[in-house]
């Protein structure tokens, strides 16, 4: 796999010419213009100008953590009916047993919000979301909003991004999705995988070459080369759907007979049409990878970029195994014991459970070939566990009848129904110290549903279908699938529409508002947010300086799930798993905005406050009643990696949270979540931090500066009766950000 440190020409699609030394008839600017990223985006900007893009979606969709709120927020801004096809998913919390009521009360708020204003609702254990999306929603050279981070459909031709709720809920209210013009990188295939490397593998490998370097952080990966039409419809989404694993902003593919087969066998052949590049396009850099090249992989914990070749890993074990503790303190911060060494058996890694399932796993290919290497086998009678999840009904339906199913049953692997649970602890949990493979989209830390606030730690490593379906057949040794010799059948797919029919809600875009909408005991409004201060006092209430501060970090999956419908609920998981009490610190803080808000003396509920107010009043004696908020913030060195969920900001916002204060932001995405619940995405220098947790800062002006657009911003550490000065940046914000911010979050922006 090669990287190239400057732009590419891409020659009729075949050949890559460095810029450095293109001789071509076009302009860079010309030749930019020829992706296929470009040619879409434009189809769908209303700016006028294609470097300040407006971007309209054509198809929105959701899943049951997220549309709650989505909902919510419209509603709280004069929502009266979708006005584009919005689909509403049930595959995260479709297990109604923890917690009572409150998710299938989710699901009929879901369905009876379908039909009041004309969406679309697919019932719990139908299809996971992306799998519906591709099934019934994509098509080529349209876009897709999800809000989820896994929202890929590049590979059927259309390009999807997966955004916090709140760009969701500007596009229900006709507003438009503002970015820059993204860069493209092209991701340049050629060759034919060998037999056993599957989409994973592929995956893997790239995520592994580009996460850590940010090679293409926020921009557009474009799949093309000769090394495109050697993979199937099924490979493709394989890899696809990884790589929000990589910080990509979308991806897109060039499209051929094996996609325009996709949609025929789907009963939408007129949602295919042909996507390549022009004659000659540019791209602004390019990853080379060379199929026949790749080896089935393994990402150890505790992340998706920490990859190695199964047969280097087992030809290393002790060593890797060293070096995967050493970054598993990092991750758990040392509050457990961590080693996979003691599953080291006889010289060979022995594996506790291992998963297929989901947007990732889940798909028809990679379930057949796991069941062609069982047949005839069986996954023993000791600790392995097997567990495969069909990614949608049809699916399942299709394995049923070509005997799959029963392949699979035989071996004592367990089938069961369409559930994103495996993918963030919902489901599948491993026993304390075990170790689990999975072909699922992340493996962060406690993301599989072990606690380790309450002393508990299991892992899990990516792996392909097919390298877990030979780790299976060896009895729970960890094996590479270039070990099976066997045939692969390769069956042909086919599917069954009546599925869909039969059991999916679809108003046709026609609302109907004399549907009452059902709601339960946890469904709760989103606070009342005061609008930003003239100036802000904030504590510092976490300080986090891990490399990355995953979304998970911030608000944890698993049995948190089920109160994303309830803001206040929710928000008493914040940083539970990384900083325990910081729910206490924030609220201690938030007494005082509260006094501040019912017209009482913040002083006489924050006794500590004090001596900060005389200390600031010492140069700025007008500040006081008025014109000051004061609430909490939270450092993180790489904050927002991983899921999409609004409520790694919001659940911070509702607890008195004005800002983040950050190096970097991992994500475009968590970033926008910031903003839009009108939280400061302010940016610090790395290197010492002129604040620790536990100190008041100090932010005069910090209104006028928002509304002056000023490059940056004066802030005082506030302690022993002095005030230390240092500098934070916002970086690019555009009006519409600086009015959500200064308002205090979007539903105050649209409040009617």
């Amino acid at each position: 796999m090669k990287l190239y440190d400057t732009g590419v020409y891409l020659n009729n699609g075949q050949e890559i010419i460095p810029a450095a030394k293109a001789q071509l008839p076009v302009s860079q600017e010309e030749a930019a213009r020829n992706t296929i990223a470009y040619s879409i985006l434009s189809a769908h900007n209303t700016s006028g100008n294609m470097d300040k893009l407006q971007i309209k979606f054509d198809k929105l969709t959701s899943h049951d953590i997220t549309f709650v709120g989505i909902i919510q927020t419209a509603r709280a801004s004069g929502l009266d009916r979708f006005p584009v096809p919005y689909v509403l998913t049930n595959c995260h919390n479709s297990l109604c047993a923890v917690g009572g009521t409150i998710n299938e009360d989710d699901h009929m708020f879901g369905l009876t919000c379908a039909k009041k204003y004309g969406g679309v609702y697919v019932p719990p254990h139908q299809a996971v979301i992306h799998q519906f999306a591709r099934e019934m929603l994509a098509e080529c050279g349209k876009m897709i909003l999800g809000s989820d981070s896994h929202t890929r459909y590049g590979a059927l031709g259309t390009m999807a991004m997966g955004e916090g709720g709140p760009e969701l809920v500007k596009q229900l209210l006709s507003q438009t999705y503002d970015i820059n013009m993204p860069g493209v990188v092209a991701i340049y295939l050629k060759g034919t995988p060998r037999p056993g490397v599957g989409p994973q593998d592929v995956a893997l490998a790239i995520i592994g070459k580009v996460f850590g370097n940010g090679y293409v952080k926020n921009k557009v990966m474009e799949f093309v080369g000769p090394g495109v039409a050697s993979l199937s419809a099924d490979f493709r989404i394989g890899v696809d759907v990884m790589t929000t694993e990589t910080t990509c902003l979308s991806s897109i593919w060039q499209t051929d007979e094996k996609i325009q087969e996709f949609y025929e066998i789907h009963g939408r052949a007129e949602g295919y049409k042909e996507l390549k590049p022009g004659n000659v396009a540019y791209y602004d850099g390019c990853v080379e990878i060379d199929l026949s090249e790749i080896k089935p992989m393994i990402a150890m914990p505790f992340h998706p970029s920490n990859t190695y070749t199964i047969d280097e890993l087992n030809a290393n074990l002790d060593d890797i195994l060293a070096d995967v503790e050493k970054k598993a303190q990092i991750s758990l911060d040392g509050k457990v014991p961590f080693t996979l060494r003691n599953k080291v058996i006889d010289g060979k890694l022995y594996v506790d459970q291992g998963i297929i399932a989901g947007c990732a796993g889940g798909g028809f290919e990679n379930i057949c070939a796991a069941a062609d290497i069982l047949r005839g086998t069986s996954i023993g009678a000791d600790a392995f566990t097997l567990s495969v999840y069909p990614a949608s009904t049809p699916i399942y339906m299709e394995l049923a009848k070509n005997g799959v199913l029963a392949d699979l049953l035989e071996t004592g692997a367990v089938v069961k129904t369409a559930f994103c649970g495996p993918c963030f602890g919902a489901g599948d949990t491993p026993a304390n110290n075990a170790f689990s493979i999975r072909h699922t989209t992340r493996n962060f830390p406690n993301r599989e549903g072990s606690k380790i606030q309450n002393g508990q730690i299991s892992s899990v490593a990516l792996m392909d279908a097919r390298s877990i379906a030979a780790t299976a057949a060896n009895k729970g040794f960890l094996t590479s699938a270039e070990n099976f010799t066997g045939e692969y059948r390769g069956q042909k797919y086919f599917f069954d529409k009546n599925i869909y029919a039969n059991r999916v809600f679809d108003s046709k875009g026609v609302a109907d508002p004399s549907v009452e909408i059902q709601f339960g005991p946890n469904i709760k409004d989103w606070p009342k947010m005061p609008a930003l201060a003239e100036n802000l006092v904030l504590k510092v209430v976490s300080e986090i300086h891990d490399p990355v501060t995953t979304t998970d970090e911030l608000i944890p999956s698993g049995e948190t799930s089920s109160y994303r419908s309830n803001p206040l609920g929710l928000a008493e998981f914040t940083l539970s798993r990384k900083d325990p009490a910081y729910v206490g610190r924030a609220k201690e803080v938030q007494k005082a905005e509260h006094a501040i808000e019912n017209g009482e003396c913040p002083l006489d509920v924050l006794p500590e406050l004090k001596s900060v107010m005389e200390t600031v009043h010492k140069e700025y004696p007008e500040v006081g009643k008025g014109n000051l908020g004061v609430g909490s913030t939270i450092f993180a060195v790489k904050p927002g990696d991983g899921s999409a969920r609004e409520q790694a900001a919001s659940c911070q916002k509702v607890l008195g949270g004005w800002a983040n204060i950050a190096n970097e932001y991992a994500t475009k995405r968590y970033r926008s979540n910031l903003i839009n619940w009108g939280m400061l995405p302010f940016l610090i220098p790395a290197g010492d931090l002129p604040f620790a947790n536990g100190d008041y800062l100090f932010f005069p002006g910090v209104r006028k500066a928002v509304e002056e657009k000023a490059d940056s911003i004066t802030g005082y550490t506030v302690k022993e009766d002095k005030m230390v000065p240092f500098t934070v940046t916002l970086g690019e914000l555009t009006d519409d950000e600086r009015e959500i911010i200064l308002k205090g979050c979007l539903i105050n922006y649209n409040r009617k």
